[in-house]
Order: C-alpha cells, then structure tokens, then sequence
C-alpha cells in the first residue's frame, strides 16, 4: 500500500513538474514575441495553449483519484492540496501567456514602439515575472521556506513597475492620441503580468504549506490591517 502511495505521489509531482515547465515556456515566450513583433511565436503560444488546459484537466482528475482512493493524512494529503491549487494557478499564468500573445498577433508593432517598451520597463516587468516563477519551482524542488518566501518581495517589484508603467502611458497617450488604442493594449499587458505576479504568491504560499503547514492564505489583508 504504502509504495503504491509513494508511486502515485511521484506521478503527480512529475506532472505538475511539466505544466510548470510548460507554462514558464509560454511565459517566456510571449516575451519573446511581443519584444520581437514575432507573430509566429505568438501563434505557438497560442496554439499550445489547448495543451495547458488539457494539462490543468488531468492533473486535477489525478490529485482527486488519490485522495478518494488513498484517503491520505499529514503531510501527504498537504502535498496533494498544495498541488492541486498550484495546478490551478498554474493554469491562469498561462491564460495570461495567451492573452499577451493574442496582443501580439492582433496589433501591428513598429519599430518605434520597441523605444516605448524599453521606456515602460516592460523587459523587467517580465523578467521578474520569470524569475519569480523559476524561484518559486526552486524552492518546492528543494523544499527551501526562505527561498519561497523571497518571492514576496519581489511581488513589490512589480506592483512598482506595472503603477509606473500606467503613470508613463497616460502621458504617452496625451502627447501621442494616436497611440491611445496601444497604450490601453499594453496598459493590459502590464496588468496581466502583475496578476501573473499574484498567481505566483499562490504558488510559493502554497509551497510554504506543502513544507510547513503554515498558511499565508490571506497574508496581504492581514499586513495592510496591521499597517493602518
């Protein structure tokens, strides 16, 4: 019986290995293209998108036969509640993959607009939605508490470029009004990315209970109540 337990809880931890891979190659590929007006990349991300929600599917149909078939207790039935919601956000960080590709194959970029892009930050933005993502798989693979909880940190990153990139748009769009349908699409973008950036506090919150059973579910609300 036992081995049986061990054998299902590797399949699982396999298969949420390789939607975090897959989705972390969407991510980086929508970058990709939207940095290169690359609209047949887009269309790959697009395309594999099928594949992301097949993949969601699946893995939930798995986590929930283990736990009526196991019935498991402790640490493993935390396992498998963890990454159950990780699967899940897992999937809307690639629905945000999409929707920026989407951006990509719909609006015709010029050259000048890579100037625009580079002035809006749009290069950290992503990569530190990257590198939030990778921290985040590091620490469940090593079971590392403090390098899960610096993904936190970073999420004040973001919430920072994303305002400042609103900020620049709106003076973009005064002075420029024929850009104005740009600036709203990639107003859009900056806000996808830092709901991206939210999904991923789920992931490292969720790794965090895996670990440790400490939950940090509502660690926000509970700070700005402390802080007012």
């Amino acid at each position: 019986m036992v081995k049986f337990v061990e054998n299902e809880l590797q399949t699982i931890k396999n298969e949420v290995n390789e939607m975090w891979t897959l989705v972390y190659q969407q991510l980086n590929n929508a970058y990709q293209a939207v940095l290169n007006a690359d609209t047949s990349l887009a269309d790959k991300v697009v395309a594999r998108e099928k594949r992301v929600n097949a993949f969601e599917l699946k893995i939930d149909s798995d986590i929930e036969d283990f736990i009526a078939l196991y019935n498991p207790v402790a640490v493993d039935l935390r396992f498998a509640l963890a990454m159950l919601k990780i699967n899940n956000n897992l999937e809307r960080i690639g629905d945000y993959a999409d929707s920026i590709a989407r951006f990509v194959i719909r609006t015709q970029l010029k050259p000048e607009n890579k100037v625009l892009f580079s002035d809006l930050q749009i290069h950290e933005m992503f990569d530190t939605v990257l590198a939030m993502l990778n921290t985040t798989y590091e620490a469940l693979q090593k079971q590392d508490l403090a390098m899960a909880k610096s993904v936190f940190k970073k999420d004040e990153v973001l919430d920072v470029l994303n305002q400042n990139a609103i900020n620049a748009l709106a003076v973009h769009a005064t002075e420029h009004p024929e850009d104005i349908k740009l600036c709203l699409e990639t107003a859009g973008i900056f806000r996808k990315l830092e709901r991206a950036g939210d999904h991923i506090n789920n992931l490292a919150e969720e790794t965090i209970f895996y670990i440790d059973a400490e939950v940090l579910k509502h660690r926000k609300s509970a700070e700005l109540q402390e802080n007012a």
